[in-house]
């Protein structure tokens, strides 16, 4: 998704195209402008689309925040953090605060992605039909990935108690164009939250094309309901999802591990055949926060970046059996980085097809399933690329072994072990500690809201 910084608040964009021309010094306040013009031709609402990826590959979206908050919670002293940031370290260490920095700009700009995506919404009958299926399918794509992802964040985790009565978050599905104190509403359930995912991603898989450019696919929207589907305990539903991702054959495993990575030093930005679904960044424009924190300068690598704040620790490279190429997938200066993320440019990975074998391995385990394939050749298909001679048996505890392994540091650890019951160093993964804070500045603004347990 390549962000237009010119493109993107929805009402101001539109705002400027529709005073443009005609009379440059008669310029309507942006406060008082009408939707009517804002958004009043189908340009208008694909430029707002525009704006709603940018909002999506924000840095404290999924352009590293949701990303590096799972790894950070998620930690059991597989990694170190040597940073001055303190909303990261509160992260580290499990001691957030209700102002943390990431807590707060996470939700504020989660929300604003949001918005410009029910704008979107709210505009379709004025998009030329042959655009409105796949406009429509794009907005529902990424307003629910991104509350799929603000309700694993800020919420009890599913099936932690009574998933009808825990407070998820608020659920704006309208346009807001100015708050007012009908727009001050309290948390949805997390039931509630999901259903919503569920609703829009189903959706969006069924209006979106199988090819779509740098933009999000039908194949985009599975692989993200299969992850939705596997949080739930569906295993079913998550299994067939990722099944169908693979044998579309819109994508392949690449031949070798390491060839995942550096997307811009190696790849001149393109994404590998590998990948369903990622953030572009280039030269110009886009940031990839993975690599802000887990990245460093290389000098022997020139293009390499970060400021090197997380490294990994020797308790997670003991993880790795001798021969496994993963293993050997890191860089030791004064410290040990991982070189997922050592590319100042490289694209920040959404979705790749490994995971979605892993899922169906998984998930064909514990029901005892073959669909697709067995759950050990699905294993092996991604040990031997790693180098690894292919098992014999499987079971549960090896395929969220090489899950762990092949999936390191993209995001998926606090989630992965929330799901599974698994505790986190010393705390139980319902802990308080592991779901983020409600910002301070909501619940003061917003009087309905609660706060989650553990803060005051």
């Amino acid at each position: 998704m390549k962000k237009n910084r010119y493109i993107i608040p929805a009402l101001l964009s539109a705002m400027l195209m529709a005073t443009g021309c005609d009379n440059r010094l008669d310029v309507q306040p942006t406060q008082s402008i009408d939707e009517n013009v804002a958004l009043g031709t189908s340009r208008d609402v694909e430029v707002t689309l525009i704006g709603c990826y940018d909002g999506l590959q924000d840095v404290d979206v999924y352009g590293g925040a949701f990303q590096y908050a799972s790894e950070l919670l998620g930690n059991s002293d597989e990694l170190g953090f040597g940073g001055t940031f303190q909303n990261l370290l509160e992260m580290y260490n499990k001691e957030m605060t209700t102002n943390n920095a990431t807590a707060t700009t996470t939700w504020r700009d989660s929300y604003v992605a949001i918005n410009r995506c029910n704008n979107v919404l709210s505009a379709l009958d004025i998009v030329d039909e042959d655009k409105r299926a796949r406009i429509e399918g794009e907005a529902r794509f990424i307003r629910g990935s991104i509350y799929f992802d603000l309700v694993r964040l800020y919420a009890k985790t599913w099936g932690d108690g009574d998933n009808a009565s825990n407070p998820g978050v608020p659920l704006v599905l309208k346009p807001t164009r100015g708050v007012t104190d009908a727009d001050k509403i309290p948390r949805n359930a997390v039931a509630e939250v999901y259903a919503q995912v569920l609703e829009d991603l189903t959706k969006a898989k069924s209006l979106l094309p199988e090819s779509n450019t740098i933009y999000a696919t039908k194949y985009a929207a599975s692989a993200q309901l299969s992850r939705v589907y596997l949080m739930q305990g569906n295993y079913a539903a998550a299994r067939d999802e990722a099944n169908e991702v693979i044998t579309s054959e819109a994508f392949s495993l690449n031949p070798t591990f390491e060839s995942l990575f550096f997307t811009f030093l190696d790849n001149g930005g393109a994404n590998p055949e590998e990948y369903i679904f990622s953030m572009i960044v280039t030269q110009q424009d886009g940031t990839n926060d993975m690599n802000t924190f887990f990245g460093t300068t290389i000098s022997a690598i020139p293009g390499t970046a970060g400021r090197g704040d997380i490294r990994v620790l020797a308790k997670h490279r003991g993880l790795y059996e001798t021969g496994d190429k993963r293993g050997a997938f890191f860089v030791t200066t004064n410290n040990t980085f991982t070189r997922k993320h050592l590319d100042k440019f490289g694209n920040v990975l959404q979705f790749r097809l490994a995971e979605m074998y892993l899922t169906r391995a998984e998930a064909n385990l514990r029901l005892n399933s073959q669909t697709g394939a067995t759950p050990l050749a699905d294993l092996n298909l991604i040990r031997t690329r790693a180098g690894l001679k292919a098992a014999t048996t499987v079971t549960i505890e090896s395929v969220l072994k090489e899950r762990h392994l092949e999936l390191a540091f993209e995001g998926h650890t606090l989630h992965d072990l929330k799901r599974t019951r698994q505790n986190v160093g010393a705390l139980p993964y319902n802990s308080p500690k592991l779901i983020m804070p409600i910002p301070q500045r909501e619940m003061d603004v917003n009087k309905q809201l609660v706060q989650n347990q553990g803060y005051n």
